[in-house]
């Protein structure tokens, strides 16, 4: 394994929860994630998530309404193309996981293992969440591994992230029953004052925990957001049997 990283940023990672790395991805490389990603939205290749199958504010209330084939994501990203599956198992991407969670790490294809995207006029804001709210682990220590595809902001629903709060405990009050943070609780609403937005370019990456809350906005610009996002765990900290987080394949990478 190569130290890639120095101490200072897998300190700030495990103090903030989240460790951006600029120019990590190649153009290129970006660019043909870009291009099957365009293919495949535009013939609709299976598995798709709808913003309808989502049900968020503002959403296309179903299939056959206006913006109803807006797609939210193309599931199972691994399986769609060879540049998702070398990205997903980049030498230098896993050296660094390695040294973030101090132990061989474990590529996950039950959760996230998507191409995210964010339509303009019909990609709908997602709240205030943590990840690991629906997965199943022996330990809730987790890595999502987040790639832009092209500039990401707040203009068209960049990542939003409340610095830290990976550490906190939470009170059921202070969440929904899908486990968003209730935005009318007032402790809730000096947690998003914290909230900062990422600006991110075309082969930016953002590594964060799956404790950390995060957020994003409507895209309000005229052009599609894209990006790759694959989760990641270490050796010893394997999935409950008979979760949904044990329903998919599992792969040890080192």
């Amino acid at each position: 394994m190569n130290n890639l990283l120095s101490a200072e940023p897998i300190a700030r990672f495990h103090e903030l929860g989240y460790l951006v790395i600029r120019q990590m991805v190649a153009p290129e490389d970006c660019a043909q994630m870009r291009s099957v990603a365009l293919d495949h939205l535009e013939r609709a290749v299976a598995p798709l998530e709808y913003e309808t199958d989502v049900g968020y504010a503002g959403a296309p209330a179903s299939l056959d309404s206006e913006g109803g084939r807006t797609a939210r994501r193309l599931r199972n990203a691994f399986d769609r193309d060879d540049c998702y599956r070398r990205w997903a198992q980049a030498p230098h991407l896993i050296d660094m996981l390695h040294q973030l969670m101090d132990e061989p790490v474990c590529l996950t294809l039950a959760h996230h293992n998507c191409v995210m995207t964010k339509h303009p006029h019909f990609g709908t804001a997602t709240g205030w969440h943590r990840d690991i709210r629906y997965w199943s682990f022996q330990k809730p220590d987790l890595i999502s591994v987040w790639l832009a595809l092209g500039d990401e902001n707040e203009t068209n629903g960049g990542l939003l992230f409340i610095p830290g709060s990976h550490h906190l405990t939470m009170r059921p009050e202070q969440m929904d029953e899908l486990d968003f943070l209730r935005p009318e609780h007032p402790d809730n609403q000096a947690l998003f004052a914290q909230g900062k937005a990422l600006n991110l370019r075309a082969g930016d990456v953002v590594m964060f925990h799956s404790g950390l809350f995060h957020a994003g906005g409507r895209n309000n610009t005229e052009q599609l957001k894209t990006s790759v996002v694959f989760a990641y765990h270490g050796a010893s900290n394997a999935p409950v049997a008979g979760t949904p987080s044990a329903a998919a394949p599992d792969f040890c990478l080192e």
